[in-house]
């Protein structure tokens, strides 16, 4: 599935190889446009010159249309696509920063590299004017505290700002971006050849310009018409390689480990509980978050579940394994890094850290349904008892039982030291499975 996974060649040398050819075909069609010429470059914004917006703009567009097909007939997976999150006002303010010193110097720092690398002089004095800029802007951006995170939207598209399909989206874009080629080409006309606009010119006549523009419009269209595939789609999409990755358990994390990883302070742990409301109220882990069915395939409330931190772990969890399966498969087609499911479930974690007898009892007498709790509950409690959270440390009892569930000390001082309904201390065997994933990806510049 594309985007190629490459991570079995990492450190190899046709590893770098590839990225080294792409680089260097990438450069060449730069400077083949004209990119390495800062005149040129610096004629857009006279309205003389638009090569710059008119061969970025058609990659982007055709770019578009083809992620976008290649998504909606299953070729690729987008959520594995990197999409630089936003930050709307900090994007803004260095945008016009940038803005200015393209205007100045005729070059983004992309187009400086190529400049450079033919080396030019102006070329090479922008590309170390970006890296005097980008040391002075490290050594100095804590003083600008939290304004560098203002703003933050995350992975942000144009179907979310107007709320439309991806594929309306994909349209509108493409129609805009036809309305300015044909702008472009009047503006060149007019202020770069000093020619008059009749009405006449307000027709376009290339033929292959006229034949491409269709092509690319009936590619949007086909995109709306074929739409997005869901979260069960996109997981039919990954399902060969994860169908062997659930046979050989990988997903499943051991309680134990769950908890360590919950002591940990470097990571966020985030549990997702898909049970019934009424098991999640009888008991839950300390902090844990209760999604239904529904909720997994709301797109808002699984983009809020994506754009998180790369130091987050999520482990969801049902009462056996069944239900935090299947809510696990549509997470890891909707893109959610970092996704495991806690092994044997709730009633597995009540067996490693019961709680006291007083709160809960197995049940014995009949046989268990399908995803039914294993235990009875007196009262619920929540996340208020030991085993919600194991990792933590009590002065004083987290229920208000432990006197029952101990009568021979009724007659004795109130003072009574609390002994946990099992031993936090005991090293429980298992094979750490966690393995963190981080979302790496292009920074920055115009090409």
């Amino acid at each position: 599935m594309a985007p190629f996974d490459f991570s079995a060649f990492a450190g190899t040398l046709p590893y770098y190889t590839i990225f080294l050819v792409i680089g260097i075909a990438f450069g060449a069609v730069l400077e083949l446009s004209g990119f390495g010429d800062s005149r040129k470059l610096a004629a857009q914004f006279y309205l003389t010159d638009l090569t710059v917006l008119k061969v970025m703009f058609t990659a982007i567009v055709v770019a578009c249309v083809l992620i976008f097909s290649a998504s909606a007939l299953g070729l690729l997976e987008f959520s594995r696509v990197w999409v630089n999150p936003t930050y709307l006002v900090p994007g803004i303010i260095g945008g016009l920063i940038m803005g200015v010193g393209f205007i100045l110097g005729g070059f983004c720092p992309g187009t400086s590299v190529v400049a450079a690398s033919t080396f030019k002089l102006d070329g090479l004095a922008f590309v170390g004017g970006v890296g005097l800029g980008t040391l002075l802007f490290s050594e100095t951006a804590s003083l600008l505290g939290d304004a560098r995170h203002d703003t933050f939207m995350g992975r942000f598209m144009l179907n979310e700002l107007f709320g439309v399909p991806v594929g309306i989206a994909v349209v509108l874009l493409i129609s805009m971006a036809l309305m300015m080629f044909w702008a472009a080409e009047l503006a060149e006309k007019y202020f770069g050849r000093n020619e008059k606009i009749t009405k006449d010119a307000l027709l376009p006549k290339n033929k292959k310009k006229i034949a491409a523009a269709g092509v690319l419009f009936s590619g949007a269209v086909l995109v709306a018409v074929l739409g997005q595939p869901g979260s069960m789609e996109k997981w039919e999409a990954v399902a060969k390689k994860s169908k062997i990755s659930l046979e050989n358990r990988d997903p499943f994390i051991h309680p134990a480990e769950v908890v360590e990883w919950r002591a940990e302070n470097s990571v966020y742990v985030r549990i997702l509980d898909v049970r019934s409301e009424d098991d999640f109220n009888k008991f839950h882990l300390l902090g844990a978050i209760r999604v239904t069915e529904q909720s997994l395939t709301d797109a808002e409330y699984v983009k809020v579940l994506k754009n998180v931190p790369d130091n987050t772990l999520t482990f969801v969890v049902s009462n056996t394994e069944e239900y935090a399966t299947a809510a696990w498969k549509r997470l890891v087609g909707s893109g959610v890094k970092n996704v495991y499911i806690i092994e044997g479930g709730i009633n597995n974690w009540l067996k490693l850290y019961p709680t006291d007898p007083c709160v809960s009892t197995p049940i014995t007498d009949r046989k268990l349904k399908k995803e039914e709790l294993a235990f009875r509950f007196a009262k619920s409690v929540g996340g208020s008892c030991y085993a919600a959270h194991p990792e933590a440390q009590f002065k004083e009892p987290p229920t208000d039982c432990y006197m029952e569930a101990h009568p021979e000390l009724k007659n004795k001082s109130k003072s009574v030291t609390r002994d946990v309904p099992f031993d936090a201390n005991k090293k429980h065997k298992f094979t750490r499975k966690v393995k963190m994933r981080k979302s790496n990806g292009p920074v920055g510049g115009c090409g």
